[in-house]
C-alpha cells in the first residue's frame, strides 16, 4: 500500500501528545501497514541564562503534526478521533472534505529542512538589546558594567563599552561573558 504524507491540524502546544497517541495507536491495533511516520518539526535553541548555555527544543509548525499514511479504510477515522486532532489540511473548508496529500518536493524541502534545524543547535535566542546595561562575569573585567553598543549574531560576540577611571572603554565578549543586571 502507498503512503503519501498530509499534514494534521491540531490543538497548539499539543503536539508532542498527539504524536505519541497516533503511535501508540498504530503498535496496539495494528495500523502499521496504513500509518508510517508520525513527525513533529523540532528546531534545537540554545539560550544563555546566567551566563550558561540552555538547550530546548522549539516546534518548527506550531498546531501542525505530519503523518505518513494511506487513508484507506479505518486509518483516516482513527486518525481524525484522537483527541487533540482538529482535521487534516485540506483544499476546501468544512469537516467533510477528504484531505489532500503534500507535493512531493513539500515533503523533500521538509524533511531535509527538519534534519537541518536540529543539527543546528547553535540557533542563539537572544535576550540583549541595544542600550541595555549588562554586567561583565567573566574575563578580565569581571564585575564591570557596561552598555550594549553592538550586537553581532554570526560570532555570537557584542560589543559594550564599559567606564574604566571616567572613560569610556571598547569590549567585545560572548554572550556567556556577560549577564542581565
Amino acid at each position: 500500500m502507498e503512503k503519501k504524507w498530509y499534514v494534521i491540524k491540531i490543538l497548539s502546544g499539543k503536539e508532542n501528545k498527539v504524536k505519541s497517541y497516533i503511535e501508540e495507536e498504530i503498535k496496539n491495533n495494528g495500523y502499521q501497514d496504513y500509518i508510517g511516520r508520525v513527525l513533529v518539526p523540532i528546531e534545537r535553541m540554545v539560550q544563555i541564562r546566567k551566563g550558561k548555555k540552555i538547550y530546548r527544543d522549539k516546534v518548527h509548525y506550531p498546531g501542525y503534526v505530519m503523518i505518513e499514511a494511506n487513508l484507506d479504510g479505518d486509518a483516516y477515522h482513527k486518525i481524525r478521533n484522537v483527541p487533540g486532532v482538529i482535521t487534516f489540511l485540506s483544499d476546501r473548508k468544512g469537516n467533510s472534505t477528504y484531505p489532500v496529500p503534500m507535493r512531493k518536493d513539500e515533503v523533500n524541502k521538509i524533511l531535509g529542512k527538519i534534519d537541518k534545524l536540529y543539527e543546528i543547535n547553535e540557533n542563539l535566542h537572544i535576550p540583549y538589546v541595544i542600550g541595555e546595561t549588562i554586567k561583565v562575569i567573566d574575563g578580565p573585567f569581571n564585575g564591570f558594567n557596561g552598555t550594549i553598543e553592538k550586537i553581532n549574531e554570526e560570532k555570537k560576540k557584542l560589543e559594550l563599552s564599559v567606564l574604566i577611571f571616567g572613560r569610556k572603554t571598547p569590549l567585545e565578549l560572548n554572550f556567556t561573558q556577560i549577564e542581565k543586571i
